[in-house]
């Protein structure tokens, strides 16, 4: 897989991160900056690191599966592995501005 396929692959995953959402926040969790790592493996794998806004997220099994899910759905993506991860700490500052904005921050 050339980089440029790569680049391709990855504008894809973000676009399809942007339609998952915590139930609770109406604002998606690549806005939000829950996703930390994206990476697009040559056998056509991905790897995403992502975290939540708390770490006893209620609804952490639903938010993960439908991760996965959709990516898998992406054409070009063999197989999604989607980890989990604490560090850094999720905190306000990772939201992009429109989430800031959507959320009353600014």
């Amino acid at each position: 897989m050339t980089q440029e396929q790569k680049t391709l692959l990855e504008e894809r995953i973000v676009d399809v991160l942007k339609t998952v959402y915590d139930p609770e926040i109406p604002v998606n969790i690549y806005d939000l900056g829950m996703i930390y790592k994206i990476d697009v493996k040559d056998d056509s794998s991905v790897d995403v690191d992502m975290t939540f806004t708390a770490p006893s997220c209620p609804a952490a099994d639903f938010i993960l599966e439908d991760v996965r899910t959709k990516l898998e759905s992406v054409e070009g993506i063999s197989v999604a592995n989607v980890n989990l991860v604490f560090e850094p700490a999720w905190d306000q500052s990772m939201m992009s501005e429109e989430a800031r904005i959507e959320l009353g921050f600014d």
